[in-house]
């Protein structure tokens, strides 16, 4: 029988850090050493406070559904972090599986379908196709080293059209890991507060900032939307938990469709995530938020040494995306290069849009400093043999 595919479906573009990670896969189970440059997840196992909260909850047999907006005491803990910020009521917090379960939940509240949604480009691969999900329009627009990779209030201006409703900002960006200033946040709250139109600001990366304290989108305003995780600074990815953060009206809806889409979080999973959010746990968080740091002013040198060029200075998340064209007008056949000929696992930029992409890749600094100068040592090999 032929398969028939919903055309939705059909445009949505293969991840391809994924493949790229199963074939890596594939390569270790024949023998061979692959150094893991390419995937977004923290090295680290999950904090020893979290793995026995998530067993005590086991023991104690809190395994039935929680609330669809999710454990009372996780939402106070949630609403308790922002508060040296901005005081934030915990009914305003709808928990979720991850964020991109927050980020579904909140483009089913605001987009009809043709809404324009308006977003960066590069960014997150999985920000436009959710949209598309929703048979919205999605509105990239081209962003480069001038605006620190990230939209400002004159894009937002410029690129404006009829049919725009959301726009989308990730700071940390995945994936360049650069951060929008204050001000141009501000000004494109209160611009796109002007058009009556909404903001979405996606924080999953917002504890790994480095050398600065940058205040929540939420400081700015309560007529805006957030999404954060506890799957990178919290580094609990496998476990499914992220939260998002509406507007006091739009809370009954957000619930009603919480309860439709997804039910709730896994109940497991919210009690491990109150142990992340215990000042107990919150040394071990700052110690691996330092070690991310270190690698990274130990890579990014590395880097530019190897041929490539690295336009903008991360100062968050754990990314670097950096220019191969001094190397090769194809990025996606020089990853498939370095991973077979080289061992070495990276991002092509296609993943990220079509901003210049083919010329573009990601590394990951999500690996020791160790695997991280030997995978550097392997490219500048591979690359110096291929000229």
């Amino acid at each position: 029988m032929t398969a028939r595919m919903a055309k939705r479906a059909q445009q949505i573009a293969p991840f391809h850090v994924m493949r790229i990670l199963q074939q890596a896969r594939e390569l270790e189970a024949q023998g061979r050493s692959i150094i893991h440059m390419e995937i977004g997840e923290p090295d680290f196992a999950s904090p020893a406070t979290v793995i026995r909260a998530g067993k005590q909850a086991l023991d104690e047999k809190r395994t039935h559904y929680t609330a669809a907006n999710g454990l009372p005491e996780l939402r106070d803990a949630i609403a308790n972090q922002y508060s040296e910020q901005v005081m934030i009521d915990a009914q305003r917090i709808i928990v979720t599986p991850g964020a991109s379960g927050a980020l579904q939940l909140v483009m089913a509240t605001l987009l009809d379908p043709a809404d324009g949604i308006m977003m960066a480009d590069p960014g997150y691969p999985c920000n436009r196709h959710i949209a598309s999900l929703f048979n919205a329009d999605v509105q990239a627009v081209a962003v480069n080293q001038e605006t620190d990779y990230q939209l400002s209030a004159e894009l937002v201006e410029r690129n404006w059209r009829d049919n725009t409703r959301v726009v989308l900002i990730a700071s940390p960006s995945n994936p360049t890991g650069t951060l929008i200033s204050p001000d141009q946040l501000s000004e494109i709250y209160q611009l796109v507060q002007g058009k009556g139109a909404h903001l979405i600001v996606d924080e999953i990366y917002h504890g790994l900032v480095y050398n600065q304290q940058v205040p929540s989108a939420l400081s700015y305003g309560d007529q805006l939307f957030v999404i954060n995780s506890f799957s990178k600074f919290y580094g609990m990815t496998g476990w499914r938990v992220g939260w998002l953060v509406v507007p006091d009206q739009y809370i009954e809806v957000a619930n009603r469709l919480a309860q439709n889409m997804f039910l709730a979080a896994p109940t497991i999973s919210q009690y491990a995530a109150l142990a992340a959010l215990d000042t107990k746990t919150r040394p071990e968080l700052l110690r691996r938020r330092d070690i991310f740091h270190q690698r990274r002013d130990i890579l990014l040198p590395l880097i530019e040494q190897t041929g490539f060029k690295v336009r903008t200075r991360p100062g968050g998340a754990f990314y670097i995306y950096a220019d191969c064209s001094a190397i090769s007008d194809d990025s996606m056949k020089l990853c498939d290069t370095l991973l077979h000929d080289a061992g070495v696992a990276i991002t092509p930029g296609e993943d990220f849009g079509s901003n210049n992409s083919r010329v573009y890749v990601r590394f990951s600094y999500a690996n020791t400093i160790e695997n991280l100068q030997e995978g550097m040592r392997r490219i500048q090999l591979a690359t110096r043999n291929a000229n």
